[in-house]
């Protein structure tokens, strides 16, 4: 909390709020989603929009890695996430409730948006389809009942939250279902500070010993950068900047921002550090939840066990309702948002029911297909894409206080270690898909810590060409040839590529390409004597992003 009251008011007054200034709500009311709102109902709703599964389920499954969970959570939450909130949400009120893509493309350019439309609306579909089993699961598990019931009427909720305006439900149901998320956060807290103090139970410990990879398999799990993509919601998420244009729409002064963008973030980091610590002291320790995970306790088993030993039969109900309510009402404005990205990128208007029937659904059909496929497989590509998000939403936030003629560090430092926490990340991904090579790995990981931009761009720019062999050309396509600078371990993992993921190539190119685009930007931002050198200059005219970033 005391985040929120000095680094939380520090970023309100550096970013620039003005009471005085007019709001989009106050131009451009139109009954449906731009609804003036109280500011308690806002910060109601903001909270609940962005505390899905993730502070709960990420939070669990991050405190398999050890306590080393607690500091990424309060240290990501206040510098990064909240930061972030708060910037995705003052943007858009700045910029007439526009959402993240417009708001993007304003900042990095038309070339940005593009990709922001597609990818957003990915992520959006896959956190509204992965929010309809969720709770549908946790549901089927108290009452009973079965599953699929639960399926259409979580979907059926969602379907009139989409379409109606925001104040017709969402607005309405909000204030109980946080309710019931109040309970759950201050039970499962008070127990904690109950058990501490009467020795019921064993709180751990953040001491240097401590911070460590706890994981049962570290060696498939290393603690960076995968506890940062773990951990996502409660520290820093980029779902989040698609919520906070929601809240933009229906604010009617911008000193309402501090509470409901930031705020929210910190509320929702508290759960993320309760649920981390519930399940480390529960279990026994991190050593207790990575034999229970083994076993094949999911997050969702966690949950409904620690509710009901520690609060009994009445108090697990009301628990898991709020561990129910979190889902249920991110998804239902995660599908909200993605109405609103698909007619603003189509320039359709949303004031008639007729409209949003025509953009919503497609989208519907879509997720009910979606609904179908395996769970995991859609989750597992929730966490990457959200800290994607995230990074190109810090890098916005940085632009903008470049323009402005403002020290951009408060943005910028964030930025590029999300940065690094996402091409690693990736570049895990493939080597464990394609690489046998140690050597190569380690070098690919020094590469990702490089301090300097420059270096470090073209160090991955050179070994994603050795470890592909991959020569790319935008109109010829790839040819493979092993590189003269290859060392013989390199030149085995060149040959493993050569071999065996040709297909990938020009995926990995791709991949490559937006990364580099988002060092570049960063170089471009932190470093203006960069802007004379010559191979800085040449790899902005070789990834064509000059323009994006004039």
């Amino acid at each position: 909390m005391a985040g929120y009251f000095t680094y939380g008011r520090f970023v309100e007054r550096y970013f620039g709020v003005s009471a005085e200034r007019d709001t989009p709500v106050k131009r451009l009311a139109d009954g449906v989603d731009y609804q003036e709102l109280k500011p308690w109902r806002m910060y109601v709703i903001q909270f609940l929009n962005i505390a899905g599964l993730g502070p709960i389920f990420g939070a669990i499954m991050g405190a398999a890695y050890g306590p080393m969970a607690y500091l990424w959570i309060v240290v990501g939450c206040i510098f990064m996430g909240a930061a972030h909130d708060f910037f995705s949400g003052m943007l858009s009120l700045r910029n007439d409730g526009k959402d993240l893509p417009e708001i993007v493309g304003t900042y990095l350019g038309k070339r940005m948006r593009q990709v922001l439309i597609v990818f957003a609306a990915f992520l959006l579909l896959a956190v509204g389809v992965s929010f309809v089993n969720g709770p549908a699961e946790l549901l089927a598990r108290l009452t009973g009942w079965d599953m699929t019931l639960w399926l259409w009427v979580i979907f059926a909720y969602y379907v009139f939250a989409t379409l109606l305006p925001i104040d017709k439900i969402i607005g309405k149901v909000y204030p109980f279902m946080g309710g019931a998320l109040l309970f759950m956060a201050l039970g499962v807290g008070a127990y904690l500070i109950y058990g501490d103090a009467t020795g019921a139970i064993e709180m751990k410990e953040l001491t240097a010993d401590s911070l460590r990879n706890f994981h049962s398999n570290p060696d498939a799990n290393i603690l960076f950068p995968m506890l940062f993509v773990v951990i996502s919601c409660g520290a820093i998420s980029g779902f989040h900047a698609t919520q906070s244009p929601l809240m933009a729409r229906c604010m009617a002064n911008e000193k309402y921002a501090r509470p409901v963008f930031y705020g929210a973030m910190v509320s929702e980091g508290i759960v993320a550090l309760i649920w981390a610590t519930a399940a480390i002291a529960y279990f026994g320790g991190p050593e207790g939840l990575n034999a229970a995970a083994d076993a094949g306790k999911t997050p969702a088993v966690m949950v409904n066990e620690i509710c009901n030993s520690w609060l009994g039969r009445v108090g697990a109900v009301l628990a898991i309702l709020g561990v129910v309510a979190c889902p249920i009402t991110s998804g239902d404005t995660a599908f909200r948002s993605m109405r609103l990205i698909v007619a603003q990128a189509f320039r359709f208007s949303q004031k008639k029911l007729v409209s949003r029937l025509v953009v919503s659904v497609p989208i519907f059909v879509v997720a009910y297909v979606c609904c179908f496929m395996d769970f995991s497989t859609i989750w597992k590509y929730v966490g990457i894409s959200n800290q994607i998000l995230a990074t190109v939403t810090l890098w916005t936030a940085a632009a903008f206080l470049a323009r402005s003629g403002k020290v951009h560090w408060i943005m910028t430092v964030p930025a590029m270690f999300l940065t690094d926490v996402c091409v690693c990340y990736l570049l895990e991904i493939i080597l464990k898909t394609f690489c046998t090579c140690n050597n190569l790995r380690d070098l690919l990981r020094d590469a990702c810590l490089t301090r300097s931009v420059i270096v470090k761009v073209e160090l991955i720019d050179h070994l994603f060409r050795i470890t592909c062999g991959c020569v790319h050309s935008h109109t010829s396509g790839c040819q493979f040839t092993c590189s003269t600078f290859a060392d013989t371990a390199i030149n085995q993992t060149c040959q493993i590529f050569r071999n065996n993921g040709i297909k990938y190539c020009l995926s990995v190119r791709f991949i490559e390409d937006q990364i580099l685009r988002l060092y570049l930007t960063a170089a471009f931002l932190s470093d203006i004597s960069h802007r004379k050198h010559g191979k800085y200059l040449r790899l902005l005219g070789k990834h064509g992003i000059k323009d994006s970033i004039a």
